[in-house]
């Protein structure tokens, strides 16, 4: 079952489909979650809680309960320092800031909001919360970025960064989650609260230059030196998100030629081409979500974009237009495990389970030790952290990699990081990263890939989460024998939520989406297109017939 593609991907957003601000905000204040209905409760996926404010699945009530629960889980942790909390542009985003500080003021939590209420990228968040932790054990902070991500205009966000400055692993948001529901089901009692103006009057309320410090730290994590030097021409289009203006300021500091194609910020993102499914989604790795951008591809030597709170990039050549993201990928660590001299000859290449094979043969070529994980960027933070992964990356347009000197710099995804370094690659190469790209498939092979959805009922997902290596009876796939079958990822053993099944040519993995009937399946081929439609063909049918009951 293939993605349909609307007949409005990549056109300009009509009126018509933009959301009425004024209502949104209205719901998120006035609609009431019932903690009865599932859909309304607090649900932490790979990254925090999100939902719509007219659907009650976020709502005011689920920022103050799960604002009540991280503090209770602060307190219960003795974590007493700072917490450094970060917005994005989506409408939604202010109005629950104002209710979290209602909350963590009440609970004398020492809080840093952006100075002149500045957007906060997620990763100015964590960059915030590794530095103020350095060589620290008592006084540690964490952080709360207020995003729902690329997701559309109508979305609300809320995730909690745990004092190694990445996204909460799975026992703290579970944590967080059943508690917060539990204050859901009792009215809110016990959430301690004060009104927003008293807040931002509270001696624990406290101001952070995000933008001035995490600019300013730049050069220790991409060489802007030669970025400068090279007077390489570059564009950026932040699609209104929360790094808007950090790079005017990015080009100001470091004398870049750097134009920003467009700094408008419109909680509609009105100025957004309609992606894939005819619906406004700040995704940066869609050629339907970046057809602006793309068509400017001839007008610089390399372009960029990020998504809404700047955790993801999306890279623009002139060679190759937008890159899929995993050739991206393999590019950035080709190139920093060949350019990071400081770096320790122990530093890992972290990857998904769901990425690119094409990273497989990088590492093998660079003779890295590649460390595979479940999807979800919390499975890096860690390693991040103690320099001991130089590099984890998602397929879906996330990464993050040390500072120049081998220490940690964020352990969240760095989308202006990540979109910096295809400036320097391409300063100091004088090729751009699509031309790298085209130059590593003639030496290792042209990988071919995509990924579908079908629908699968809860009891179906439930299978596919649970699947096990022997329930795959079949021992081909796409005409090559079977040579691997997982359900658990290799670089630590946890459970990836479903299964990846690999032949010689190339591999497949179907997994629950979290948030829909559906479910998802990755392939990818070394064999062509024929035959990466031969595998997903095959993958759907072995899937739907393990999940079938």
């Amino acid at each position: 079952m293939a993605q349909i593609i609307s007949p409005l991907a990549g056109k300009p957003a009509p009126r018509s489909s933009l959301v009425d601000i004024p209502k949104l905000v209205s719901a998120y204040y006035t609609n009431i979650p019932d903690p009865a209905e599932a859909s309304q409760r607090v649900a932490f996926g790979t990254s925090g809680h999100r939902g719509n404010a007219f659907d009650s699945s976020f709502n005011e009530r689920h920022v103050l309960a799960i604002t009540q629960a991280i503090c209770d889980y602060r307190a219960s942790k003795g974590i007493d320092g700072p917490l450094f909390i970060g917005i994005d542009t989506h409408a939604l985003s202010e109005p629950a800031l104002r209710s979290a500080l209602e909350v963590l003021a009440a609970n004398g939590v020492d809080t840093m909001l952006a100075m002149n209420d500045e957007y906060t990228p997620t990763p100015a968040v964590s960059h915030a919360i590794i530095t103020h932790n350095r060589e620290r054990t008592s006084r540690l902070a964490d952080g709360i970025v207020v995003t729902p991500s690329h997701n559309p205009p109508d979305n609300g966000g809320f995730k909690y960064n745990p004092t190694n400055g990445g996204p909460a692993a799975e026992d703290i948001t579970k944590g967080v989650q059943d508690a917060a529901n539990a204050y859901l089901e009792k009215d809110l009692a016990g959430v301690r609260r004060m009104t927003y103006a008293k807040a931002l009057a509270a001696p624990t309320t406290h101001r952070r230059d995000y933008l001035g410090w995490y600019v300013a730290d730049l050069g220790n994590v991409v060489d802007m030196a030669a970025i400068r030097d090279s007077k390489i021409h570059l564009g950026v289009d932040p699609l209104g998100g929360a790094g808007v203006h950090y790079w005017g300021r990015i080009a100001e500091q470091y004398g870049l030629d750097l134009t920003v194609v467009s700094d408008v910020v419109d909680p509609t993102f009105g100025f957004m081409t309609m992606d894939w499914d005819g619906r406004i989604r700040m995704d940066p790795s869609s050629p339907y979500a970046m057809a602006r951008l793309v068509e400017l591809r001839d007008k610089f030597d390399v372009a960029f974009a990020c998504d809404t709170d700047h955790d993801r990039h999306g890279i623009v050549t002139r060679s190759a237009g937008l890159m899929q993201p995993n050739a991206y990928l393999a590019v950035c660590i080709d190139y920093l495990f060949r350019n990071r001299p400081q770096w320790s000859e122990k530093a890992a290449i972290g990857k998904t389970v769901v990425s690119s094979r094409m990273i497989d043969l990088v590492s093998q070529r660079l003779q890295r030790q590649m460390i595979e994980v479940p999807v979800g960027f919390k499975w890096f933070a860690a390693g991040l952290a103690d320099g001991s992964l130089g590099f984890g990356g998602e397929e879906s347009a996330g990464a993050a990699f040390l500072r120049r000197d081998g220490t940690s710099w964020t352990t969240d995804k760095d989308g202006l990081t990540l979109a910096l370094l295809a400036a320097e690659i391409t300063a100091k190469t004088g090729n751009d990263p699509g031309a790298l790209y085209e130059k590593m498939t003639r030496d290792l092979g042209t990988p071919v890939s995509d990924r579908v959805e079908a629908p699968a009922d809860a009891q179906q997902k439930k299978r596919l989460a649970a699947l096990s290596p022997e329930a795959i009876k079949t021992r081909e796939i796409a005409g090559e024998p079977i040579t691997e079958v997982i359900s658990k990822a290799p670089g630590n053993g946890a459970p990836i939520g479903g299964i990846r099944v690999s032949s010689k040519s190339g591999w497949f993995a179907a997994r629950p989406s979290g948030t829909e009937e559906i479910y998802k399946i990755y392939a990818e081929s070394f064999d062509g297109d024929a035959h990466l439609k031969r595998l997903l063909d095959e993958a759907q049918a072995l899937v739907d017939k393990a999940i079938a009951g």
